[in-house]
């Protein structure tokens, strides 16, 4: 009688690695850039919340100092347009002469440029400037603008927002 004989074919051939391998190729090369847009898009949406965030507070603060020259509380100088003299104001507060029995705070701290690769900052505006200006006047803080000069998903450029 003939022996039978079992043979067990565990594991792969070469060529089923080399096809494995292909695929996974393929996917990683679809993945990674739908992984790159949606970092960039994250950090997108969050700069658009950090400039209105900054933009809110620049616009209160100007608001309470308008309310504050009415009621009399304060004296308005006639170089003074109301808007804080820093960025740093927007976070220490103001009373405005007794307008409010505290001192308001508009921002709890100041938002991070997520674009800002150099620790540069936001670039600041005063109420002279143009509005394009991308040199601070230095009497006050009108605008915040971002400082990168990466160009978005939609074409345009960050500092442009």
């Amino acid at each position: 009688m003939g022996k039978l004989r079992l043979t067990n074919h565990a594991g792969l051939t070469l060529i089923e690695l080399v096809i494995a391998v292909a695929i996974l190729g393929i996917l990683a090369s679809t993945v990674i850039p739908l992984a790159e847009v949606t970092v960039t898009r994250t950090k997108e949406l969050e700069l658009r919340r950090a400039l209105r965030e900054v933009r809110t507070a620049i616009d209160a603060y100007h608001k309470d100092y308008q309310a504050a020259v009415a009621a009399k509380k304060i004296f308005a100088t006639l170089d003074a347009t109301g808007y804080p003299e820093e960025l740093q104001d927007l976070v220490t507060g103001n009373d405005w002469g007794g307008l409010y029995p505290y001192k308001k705070k508009y921002l709890r701290r100041i938002p991070r440029d997520p674009f800002d690769r150099y620790d540069d900052g936001w670039g600041l505006r005063s109420y002279a400037d143009e509005s394009d200006s991308t040199v601070w006047g230095g009497e006050d803080v009108y605008d915040i603008y971002s400082q990168s000069d990466k160009i978005a998903l939609d074409g345009t450029y960050y500092r442009d927002w």
